[in-house]
């Protein structure tokens, strides 16, 4: 077996239990490349890394399996280099609440999630990915997200308008200080911080979430993920900022955006006990009743 290991280089408390992964690994006879620029980070704090383990920089395509090893920025950051390739991401979650990361790092439990991978007792969920390429530049290359896109206002000036088009036909001009399009694995992400609903993963739908709309009547609305989204916006600045998965590109005002599916689908590792609706009660503590702590049982009642 042969996997990809990404990581995050902004937390030392990190290292050791990635180190410790990679020996876990190495003794499973698991072949292991490490993404350039997280295999310089642990060689400057870990100078005797094993020598056969190998960097890259270019994807090798006949990885079996990819490691995110941090938190759903992480996980975001090697999506966005996986790309179209297929190659299946299992997130280990170094972070703090990580959706997308399916397993804490915790020594034995994680051992127990890795285990199952070698073992082949874990599925796939496949996970919508969007396009964003512009009208008015159609040269230029696309650019994709795995979470959203967000369209939003380039300083602290009033707000913008965003015309939002679907499938030729005006559906409204929101004057906000942004727009977000989410897919269903974005949709407990910065569409949720707004207001916006939660989505299953399995679902075929986008997202469209307002971010401080200057009209209280405006909801976020889903639309089927086969429908195409033309954007264009006006600003006082004459610039807006589109930012996919958190990376962030200024536009000029005179640029037609277009938002579609794109062609491919991130392939995303979940544990054979887990599930979306565990991932809910974990995270956002659904179906827990903090107030049954300090509830007084009926044989402790005062008389």
């Amino acid at each position: 077996m042969r996997m990809l290991i990404f990581g995050n280089t902004f937390r030392v408390e990190a290292l050791w239990p990635t180190l410790r992964l990679v020996d876990f690994l190495q003794e499973k006879k698991v072949d292991l490349w490490i993404e350039q620029s997280f295999f310089d980070f642990l060689k400057e704090h870990h100078p005797n890394l094993p020598s056969h383990i190998q960097s890259f920089e270019a994807i090798p395509q006949q990885a079996d399996f990819a490691l995110s090893i941090g938190g759903d920025g992480t996980f975001l950051n090697t999506a966005m280099h996986i790309g179209s390739s297929g190659i299946p991401i299992f997130g280990i979650n170094m972070g703090r609440l990580g959706f997308l990361a399916d397993v804490s790092g915790n020594e034995h439990e994680l051992e127990f999630a890795l285990r199952g991978i070698i073992d082949h007792q874990f599925f796939v969920e496949k996970r919508t990915v969007l396009e964003l390429r512009s009208l008015t530049h159609p040269e230029r290359a696309s650019a994709f997200a795995l979470n959203e896109v967000a369209f939003l206002k380039q300083d602290t000036s009033s707000m913008i308008s965003i015309q939002v088009n679907i499938n030729g036909e005006e559906l409204n001009t929101y004057r906000a200080d942004g727009l977000i399009v989410a897919t269903p694995t974005g949709s407990t992400a910065y569409s949720m911080s707004v207001g916006g609903p939660i989505v299953v993963p399995q679902a075929n739908d986008f997202i469209i979430s307002p971010v401080a709309s200057h009209s209280l009547n405006i909801r976020p609305l889903i639309i089927p993920d086969t429908w195409e989204l033309e954007i264009r916006i006006k600003s006082r600045t004459n610039s807006f900022l589109a930012a996919l998965d958190g990376r962030s590109t200024i536009f000029d005002q005179k640029e037609t955006l277009l938002i579609r599916k794109a062609d491919y689908t991130i392939n995303v590792v979940k544990q054979a006990h887990h599930t979306f609706f565990n991932t809910l009660k974990n995270k956002l503590m659904w179906g827990v009743d903090k107030r049954s702590e300090n509830q007084i049982s009926p044989s402790n009642e005062p008389s």
